[in-house]
């Protein structure tokens, strides 16, 4: 099988529990180091499949690799090469993919419910015994749904957080945090936080309490959603 292309777009930001999830189903991938200025692939069809992962910075940023890679997802979903994007990831999908992305409502960090829309074909990715689930969270932009993909997963606090485009993927929120990823960006990201007025950014203290469990749960999330993901892989 190809490899799967993994864009990493910071160092703290690699794919977390995706790398377990891909390493356990015996699947190949390669990281893409975008922050250490590797060139972005110009033909998707070289890869199984593509995935983006978070970054700090915004998609509407005059960065030179923005262009290449929104060019690339396109790409990809004209040859039905699946896409996978976490948070900048998905709001990269969504600009590639002509809808917008903007300053949120509120800056959210830490963690938090996000709803399975009824009617939507959300329980098929994220599993058909669950209405809602926990994720984590950390944005301060939002994107909208772009046209002819299909509205998954909101919250109180962020009506998008979620579309999926056949077997495209895109998400605002994180599924991908392991508990390494989830103490490193709160020790690099403490001071935003101290900072931040937001009602939906939690205290370092509670991002922490029961963070075994709250990743636990994650997993089960990302398990149902990455197998449907994988399934559709081009060989």
């Amino acid at each position: 099988m190809k490899s799967i292309a993994i864009f990493r777009h910071s160092e703290t930001e690699g794919p977390g529990y995706f790398a377990t999830y891909l390493a356990r189903a015996g699947l190949p991938w390669t990281l893409v180091k975008l922050d250490q200025a590797e060139p972005v692939p110009q033909d998707a069809t070289e890869y199984a499949g593509l995935v983006f992962m978070g970054g700090p910075m915004s998609v509407n940023d005059d960065l030179p690799w923005i262009p290449q890679v929104m060019h690339l997802i396109q790409d990809a979903v004209a040859r039905d090469v699946p896409v996978l994007g976490h948070c900048l990831g998905g709001q990269l999908m969504s600009k590639a993919l002509g809808g917008q992305v903007s300053r949120a409502p509120v800056k959210e960090i830490g963690w938090g419910e996000v709803q399975i829309l009824e009617g939507s074909p959300g329980a098929a990715w994220f599993g058909a015994d669950r209405s809602s689930f926990q994720v984590f969270q950390w944005h301060g932009e939002t994107f909208s749904i772009p046209p002819g993909a299909t509205h998954l997963l909101a919250n109180r606090w962020c009506a998008n957080q979620g579309f999926a485009l056949g077997p495209h993927l895109a998400l605002q929120c994180h599924i991908e945090m392991n508990e390494e990823l989830v103490r490193s960006w709160c020790q690099t990201g403490s001071r935003e936080i101290a900072r931040s007025q937001s009602p939906a950014v939690q205290p370092i203290d509670d991002i922490l309490s029961r963070l075994e469990a709250n990743i636990s749960a994650l997993h089960e999330v990302a398990d149902a959603a990455y197998a449907r993901w994988t399934s559709a892989l081009k060989n």
